[in-house]
């Protein structure tokens, strides 16, 4: 049974409504307009939510899919619901020391704070919940595969449902150790509006490499390649690629700058203060925030962690980490798309690119990568391109499917995920330069219509091949997505099947502090937090998960995705 929330439903019962739903047997699917609107005000009152449809997530999937497009859903103009943005899973983060009126820092701009019945926001009074919720069926009901878009709603819905728990439950964080990886990497704390130590005495290397005077600033990027072509360093860029082709001093205080400076931009002083509370960091997952399916994070840079403040994410006492990660998912998931059998083969027994060398399609391991992430992405030059027909002839069907989204794209034409989520039209700036071309006059000789006519051909056929490589990997990292929001549904489903662990220690209040949960989720990755007793069951069933994702998105394709799955008091430890 499904129940549409709205409006009406928003004050003091709205918890023991749900709750009530939850015991039904089967439990309600409920319905809403933003799962963030709804869901982290039950968690917080101590109610999980089983199923759920988010009616904004579905609307942009419902407009845009190729198996849609004939609906008068999809061919309606633009509306309210399709202008609606997503809303935080929670406040903006406190900012030590700052007035609360200074809050406006991180302000998403999506909806005003509070609302009269005491929930997290207001507005949105003029959408109607209901009406929504039977276009949407209507459209669903005349797509062309209904059953792929029904799961890939599904799928959807159910990753709100883990990105609010992410939020509210956070990953554990130690800020002592995270304050000593800081120290030791860049010095002490430094008082505010100065440099680290260690970045000081750096920026004084560079300047004396470079003859500089003391008030060159090494973060002023304009500034300091003027200093650098004064002293003759032969660079256009700072990029670190063409830093490392350079024979002069300055190039390695200014490489190990530019590193350090990134921790501290990323993750220094600033951001623990900012991010970690009570020890959790808890930041913001945007459902399908990328184009592809794919989430995004707003604020805490969440899916950008790098390994050096890894070991900051520590288990609770009593508790351990499970890091697990799907190998090779895109590869195995063009495999599975296409049907390629052979593809399919070469993936089985772990590592799909060794298969693919033991196959004899390539010479060693580093080509048969290099080559696959070619046929992906769209790599013309170099040893991609290179082994690219041998990687055709050995998996047709893998290549060819590749290829036909590529040629698609080059026509302007949407392509579609396996489950059915369309790509984005080509934009303004593609149809000016295909027009470009068709009005320049390709016989107007040597002179100066002649340049013309050439530049503008050349301008069409690189924004053509630009769009052409994006909808090339379109399909396959959207379909990547797709089975990652599988997995976690039935990771979601199965770590809160095996129940509370009484023996283990309170990891926080509400409904997970003695049960094993989600923590982290990145792409092909996810850490879970769970008592330590419990770690091998945990591992069995995100292997179990995985399995289940692959067959309810490919049936009985003979396409494995096997995890690397890792036991660690800290996410550092599992890599």
């Amino acid at each position: 049974m499904r129940r549409v929330l709205g409006e009406d439903d928003r004050g003091v019962g709205l918890a023991a409504l749900v709750r009530d739903g939850e015991r039904a047997t089967p439990p309600v699917r409920w319905a809403w307009d933003d799962t963030n609107r709804w869901y982290p005000d039950l968690l917080d009152a101590g109610v999980r939510v089983e199923r759920a449809h988010d009616l904004r997530l579905a609307h942009a999937i419902l407009r845009r899919s190729p198996l849609t497009a004939h609906t008068p859903f999809a061919r309606a103009p633009a509306g309210p619901w399709d202008a609606l943005e997503p809303e935080p899973a929670g406040p903006p983060p406190l900012v030590p020391g700052a007035h609360p009126a200074a809050l406006g820092l991180f302000d998403l701009g999506l909806i005003e704070l509070g609302d009269a019945a005491g929930g997290r926001r207001a507005g949105r009074a003029d959408l109607d919940p209901h009406t929504e919720d039977a276009a949407q069926d209507a459209a669903l009901a005349d797509a062309t595969a209904p059953g792929r878009l029904r799961f890939l709603l599904a799928a959807e819905s159910a990753g709100a449902l883990v990105a609010a728990e992410l939020h509210h439950t956070g990953l554990p964080w130690r800020a002592d150790v995270h304050e000593a990886i800081l120290t030791e990497r860049l010095g002490p704390r430094p008082a505010p509006g100065q440099r680290p130590e260690r970045l000081e005495a750096l920026a004084v290397r560079i300047r004396e490499a470079l003859d500089a005077p003391p008030t060159l600033n090494p973060d002023s990027h304009p500034s300091l390649l003027k200093a650098m072509q004064y002293a003759g360093v032969g660079t256009k860029s700072l990029s670190k690629w063409e830093l490392a082709d350079v024979d002069h001093p300055v190039v390695a205080p200014l490489l190990e700058y530019k590193s350090l400076s990134r921790l501290l931009t990323a993750n220094g002083w600033n951001w623990l203060d900012t991010w970690v509370r009570d020890g959790r960091f808890r930041s913001e997952y945007v459902v399908g925030g990328v184009v592809t399916g794919r989430w995004s994070s707003v604020g805490g840079g969440a899916l950008q962690l790098p390994k050096q403040v890894r070991r900051a994410v520590v288990a609770d006492p009593g508790w351990t980490l499970v890091v697990a990660d799907v190998a090779q998912l895109e590869p195995r998931v063009l495999a599975a798309m296409s049907g390629d059998e052979a593809m399919a083969a070469a993936g089985r027994g772990g590592d799909m690119y060794a298969g693919i060398v033991a196959s004899g399609a390539v010479a060693t391991r580093e080509l048969a990568k290099v080559g696959m992430l070619g046929a992906m992405y769209g790599g013309t030059t170099g040893a991609s391109a290179q082994v690219l027909p041998s990687l055709a002839r050995a998996f047709p069907r893998a290549i060819a499917l590749v290829e036909d989204a590529a040629r698609a794209g080059e026509r302007g034409e949407v392509v579609a995920t396996w489950l059915g989520r369309g790509s984005p039209r080509p934009g303004e700036s593609w149809a000016q330069a295909q027009a470009g071309a068709y009005a320049a006059d390709p016989s107007a000789g040597p002179g100066a219509s002649g340049r013309a006519a050439a530049d503008a051909a050349a301008r069409a056929r690189s924004v053509t091949r630009s769009w052409g490589r994006f909808t090339r990997n379109f399909v396959v990292q959207g379909t990547a997505a797709e089975w990652a929001l599988a997995w976690l549904a039935s990771a979601r489903r199965r770590l809160w099947a095996l129940g509370e662990c009484d023996d283990a220690p309170s990891a926080g209040d509400g409904v997970f502090a003695r049960r094993p949960h989600l923590a982290f989720f990145l792409h092909d990755e996810v850490v879970v937090h769970t008592p330590a007793a419990w770690a091998d069951d945990v591992a069995r069933e995100l292997r179990e998960a995985a399995a289940e994702a692959g067959r309810l998105l490919f049936g009985d394709a003979p396409v494995e995705f096997p995890l690397t799955v890792a036991t660690v008091a800290s996410y550092a430890d599992a890599k």
